[in-house]
C-alpha cells in the first residue's frame, strides 16, 4: 500500500489514548503520547505485510471540550 494511513486519536476517559484507524479493523491504547506512536506503529507493522504496509501514518487528533458560557 503506498500512501498514508489514517487513525483517529481520542483522549481515553480513564486516561490515556486510543487510536483508530480509518476504514481498517486496527485499534489500540496507551498511556501516554509516546507510548501511543508506539504502539500504532507495532499495529500497523503486525496487520499489513510488508508490501502492502502504508509508507505513513497520520494520527489525528480530535479533542472535544464542554465550556460554559
Amino acid at each position: 500500500m503506498t500512501g498514508e494511513l489514517i487513525f483517529l486519536i481520542e483522549e481515553a476517559p480513564e486516561g490515556g489514548y486510543i487510536a483508530q484507524a480509518l476504514g481498517h479493523s486496527i485499534y489500540t491504547e496507551a498511556d501516554t503520547w509516546e507510548e501511543l506512536k508506539a504502539a500504532v506503529q507495532d499495529a500497523v507493522t503486525c496487520h499489513f505485510d510488508d508490501e502492502l504496509r502504508p509508507a505513513m501514518v497520520r494520527l489525528h487528533v480530535v479533542r472535544d471540550e464542554v465550556i460554559a458560557v
